[in-house]
């Protein structure tokens, strides 16, 4: 048995060496469309690593409360956190963040209200730049760092703001601009620090630092007639062992200020991460999808070239069942062959795959991850191809009767 597998192999390497030129285009639809779902696969991954190595650093005693209840399914999630954005669905109010810090052994409490309206200095920035109305424990909870001035104080008078290093450069030209003025939605604020670049547009707290500006919970509720819509509250304990204690005080103390209505989530170690990873899968499946139709259309090409060279190989075929071959082996013979088209180009559109992900990185703020998951994947649906679309030519070589077979080209 292991002798005629070896002699399958090579048949069909002196088969495919015999007509390169056709394997080579035959294997490329094949190696588009294992390269498209590489490369969207990968950096899907890459994006939803960042936010798991965010919540690693926080160092296991961080909770996140969020408005609404996350489940398990990706497309719903996907909604969710877009519905987080509106003010009307978010039900985190003052009341909660007033029961969480009456908990014990909770250190701090950073909730975040984002607010969407006109920012502008010197220059007008751009329409989606987010105002985040918190606390000045956002700073010790979220690990930010002031590069220049300082964070947002209480005792401070008058309106101020902590603005991104990206964004001072799109108001004022610098990212030194300490004292300058910023209008937001309409109200003067003056810049009192500035924050030092993240490089993470992706993270579990859903707002760009580089490009936000931040200011007081008071302020927030100013800008925004008064009301208070949070879309996260950041909790940290005292330590990693009080943590669970908490979350369970937070439910208790919310279901109690929500009349009973679970309409918020808590979250704690890798479940922060999981909204974000779950977004980025359900937009990599669905990219995978259209994806796969070069795929389809690669196996096509297989199954269309392997009944060609039936064909041509009818006395070949001929001989070897006059020789003594079985219906078997002549199948496993063309499966062997198709399989060979589909796993070269499987494997050319895996490395190919990772190249285009690494380029497109480039322009990106994180990198494509390499892993045998995604490596399985590519190569399994390069089997799959080959397997499903060789399968019919081969069983249709086996079935041509030996003697018909040998008189075709008498």
């Amino acid at each position: 048995m292991r002798l005629l597998l070896l002699s399958h192999i090579q048949n069909a390497r002196q088969s495919i060496r015999s007509n390169r030129l056709r394997s080579i285009l035959t294997m490329l639809g094949i190696t588009v469309g294992v390269a498209s779902i590489t490369t969207i696969m990968s950096l899907g991954a890459g994006a939803g690593a960042i936010v798991q190595d965010q919540v690693d650093s926080l160092g296991g005693n961080i909770a996140v409360v969020r408005p609404g209840k996350i489940t398990d399914d990706p497309l719903e999630t996907l909604s969710n956190i877009t519905k987080q954005q509106q003010f009307s669905a978010s039900t985190l109010t003052d009341v909660d963040i007033a029961a969480i810090e009456q908990i014990n052994h909770v250190q701090a409490v950073a909730p975040l209200m984002v607010l969407q309206g006109a920012v502008s200095g010197s220059q007008t920035a751009p329409l989606n730049t987010p105002i985040v109305a918190t606390t000045p424990q956002l700073e010790s909870v979220s690990s930010l760092v002031i590069a220049d001035g300082q964070f947002l104080d209480p005792s401070l008078r008058g309106n101020t703001a902590v603005i991104g290093a990206q964004l001072s450069i799109e108001l004022f030209g610098t990212e030194q601009s300490i004292g300058k003025t910023v209008m937001l939605k309409g109200e003067p604020f003056t810049v009192i620090g500035i924050l030092q670049r993240t490089n993470t547009p992706i993270n579990y707290n859903i707002v760009d630092f580089d490009s936000a500006a931040l200011i007081s919970l008071e302020s927030g509720r100013e800008l925004n007639q008064g009301a208070s819509h949070l879309q996260q509250i950041n909790v940290q304990s005292e330590s990693v062992t009080h943590l669970d204690g908490i979350i369970v005080e937070i439910n208790k103390a919310l279901l109690r200020s929500h009349l009973g209505q679970a309409d918020f989530t808590v979250l704690s170690g890798d479940e922060i991460a999981q909204p974000t990873s779950q977004m980025f899968s359900a937009i990599a499946g669905v990219s995978v999808a259209i994806a796969a139709i070069s795929l389809l259309v690669g196996g096509i090409s297989i199954m269309n070239i392997m009944l060609v060279s039936v064909a041509e190989r009818t006395r070949e075929i001929g001989i070897r069942k006059a020789l003594g071959a079985t219906n078997g082996d002549i199948v496993w013979q063309f499966l062997i062959e198709s399989l060979a088209l589909s796993i070269g180009g499987g494997v050319a559109g895996f490395v190919l795959g990772y190249a285009l992900a690494f380029g497109v990185s480039l322009f990106l703020t994180f990198d494509p991850l390499l892993n045998w998951e995604i490596a399985g994947i590519a190569i399994g649906l390069s089997v799959i191809a080959g397997t499903l679309f060789g399968l019919y030519p081969a069983i249709r070589a086996s079935r041509k009767d030996a003697i018909s077979a040998l008189r075709q080209y008498d």
